[in-house]
């Protein structure tokens, strides 16, 4: 399963405004949940933020992958933001992050999940790839920046 095939145009947001993790990732929550894959958004909510309770996701060098699994979603759901500032997300590294990946998976579909969680942090982690990232405008640009690094990362 590649990103491309779950991350769609409607699913990604530029300038996403917040000033917390909490808002950061409860805006993203909130795009989701308009998706048909999403069955109860207080549930997928719960898997999110008991996710980061254990750990945060802020990952490094910008970047974070708010995730979990539930039984509350049909399929796997994700979404992507740039913040429309530097977030203090308690990042690994301590450094403010504006680079989001959500992805939601559902309960039993665990290799597929953390196949798309490998994939993902792979990419995330090219400097070159994150600073362009940030410098894209639009929801279309983003997904054909993501399918084109895709193309030549991965054998797809």
């Amino acid at each position: 399963m590649k990103i491309s095939d779950i991350l769609t145009e409607d699913m990604v947001i530029t300038e996403l405004q917040g000033e917390s993790k909490e808002q950061i990732i409860g805006a993203m929550i909130d795009l989701i949940s308009g998706s048909q894959k999403v069955i109860d958004k207080q549930k997928v909510r719960e898997a999110i933020f008991e996710r980061e309770r254990i750990m945060s996701t802020g990952v490094g060098n910008g970047f974070a992958i708010p995730h979990g699994k539930t039984d509350a979603v049909s399929d796997i759901v994700a979404a992507f933001a740039i913040t429309a500032q530097p977030i203090d997300y308690q990042a690994l590294d301590e450094k403010p992050v504006r680079l989001v990946f959500l992805l939601v998976g559902k309960d039993n579909m665990i290799g597929p999940h953390i196949k798309l969680l490998s994939r993902i942090s792979r990419l995330m982690n090219k400097e070159e790839f994150r600073k362009r990232l940030l410098n894209l405008k639009t929801s279309k640009e983003i997904i054909d920046m993501f399918k084109q690094e895709e193309a030549s990362y991965f054998e797809v």
